[in-house]
């Protein structure tokens, strides 16, 4: 077992705690394309039911759902294991109204520890990407499907590790919530486990990219996650980097009526 004193720490000095309609399409080259009727998107996964408070964190959720409400009350939520993990609750950040809203899987080590979302390795990364598309990043809502970092220590390090099924539906109405306050007209899940707690288990991104859906949160996109492209060899890294540029553009001129170059 790692000796406490070589945690991770935070800016305070803490440890942190342990154990859609469619609307238009691409081909390959990228290029807009007009889609005669829509396209057809998986079963949305069913809405939390009625379960325990520690299976969900429905009943946590406020009735008034503007941003800084659920902010506050999402700060004190423990609703799935990740919660006793996790330094903190990492929410989203963007404008209010913000016209694409942006979804990744769950914060790393470092949003874990700023507390803000996409502000490590695969924000630079997606940073990087947004400027290359042409969106600015303080137009665009950043929020993740699990709030708070799932890892496993190695050494003196904590490594990601992916958020079970059960985590992901217990934070679902948090990210629900942010859906309904903003109303987005684009939604852009960033990897499989943002797009399959919205879309259902058998939605694929790699098929899926490049389209636009009709869902009951507007329209919906999806791409790669930012940090799949730091784990390729720099000939695929080149060739993701320039299909998640391609799609943020797509899903960013499909938010605000600009033509699609």
């Amino acid at each position: 077992m790692v000796a406490r004193k070589h945690r991770p720490t935070t800016a305070t000095g803490k440890s942190p705690r342990r154990p859609p309609r469619a609307s238009a399409s691409r081909g390959a080259a990228g290029l807009e394309a007009t889609v005669p009727r829509a396209v057809a998107a998986p079963k949305p996964a069913a809405r939390s039911g009625k379960r325990s408070p520690t299976d969900t964190a429905e009943p946590l959720v406020p009735q008034k759902k503007s941003l800084p409400t659920l902010r506050e009350a999402a700060s004190r939520c423990l609703a799935c294991p990740a919660g006793e993990l996790g330094t903190q609750t990492v929410f989203g950040e963007g404008p209010a109204h913000a016209k694409l809203f942006l979804v990744g899987e769950q914060p790393g080590n470092e949003e874990d520890l700023q507390g803000h979302p996409f502000v490590g390795p695969a924000g630079k990364m997606l940073d990087k990407a947004l400027a290359q598309a042409g969106v600015p990043r303080d137009e665009v809502y950043l929020t993740n499907a699990v709030k708070h970092f799932s890892f496993i220590w190695r050494g003196k390090r904590r490594l990601h590790s992916k958020p079970s099924v059960r985590v992901v539906r217990a934070c679902r109405p948090w990210l629900e919530a942010e859906l309904a306050a903003v109303e987005p007209t684009i939604v852009t899940c960033l990897g499989a486990t943002a797009a399959q707690s919205l879309m259902g288990s058998k939605f694929g991104v790699l098929q899926n990219r490049g389209r636009a859906f009709e869902s009951e949160w507007g329209t919906l996109t999806v791409t790669y996650h930012p940090s799949a492209l730091l784990r390729m060899e720099d000939k695929p890294r080149a060739e993701a980097m320039a299909q998640l540029v391609s799609d943020l553009k797509f899903a960013y001129d499909l938010a605000t009526g600009r033509k699609h170059a």
